[in-house]
């Protein structure tokens, strides 16, 4: 397939195929005339590395998760580690929200005044507030 065939079938720009070429993610086996050419498999190829880019790994990540000759090879401690990650992230932003519907909600005449948006302030000055959600993200 060339490359404008590639970029329909995957909905990328070639640009961005270009890109993901020079950065080892996949390889062009060839030319036809100025236009590169890929086998088909680059489709399942691409479709990994949409799939870890909306899971959060870089393409740096990614491109570990091939083996040299451009195969799937993706190791379950990356997929177990991201998966942490992403479990501390859900914690955050559960209390995050949490905190803004309390604020959102508060009886009190304003914000400062409320004991608990206090009390955060307070935790996110002094670091307590990250240690917590670290120590919660770990016991997940």
């Amino acid at each position: 397939m060339d490359i404008a065939e590639v970029a329909k079938r995957s909905g990328l720009p070639a640009s961005t195929l270009r890109y993901y070429e020079e950065k080892g993610l996949i390889a062009s086996v060839g030319r036809n005339g100025l236009r590169r050419t890929f086998e088909p498999r680059v489709l399942e190829q691409l479709a990994l590395i949409s799939l870890g880019q909306v899971a959060g790994f870089s393409l740096d990540e990614i491109a570990r998760m091939f083996t040299p000759d451009r195969r799937p090879d993706i190791k379950r401690t990356m997929l177990e580690s991201k998966a942490n990650q992403i479990d501390a992230l859900v914690i955050k932003l559960r209390a995050m929200s949490r905190g803004l519907r309390h604020a959102a909600n508060c009886p009190a005449p304003s914000h400062m005044e409320c004991p608990s948006f206090r009390r955060l302030l307070k935790a996110a000055t002094d670091g307590s507030l990250a240690d917590r959600v670290a120590r919660n993200a770990r016991s997940v």
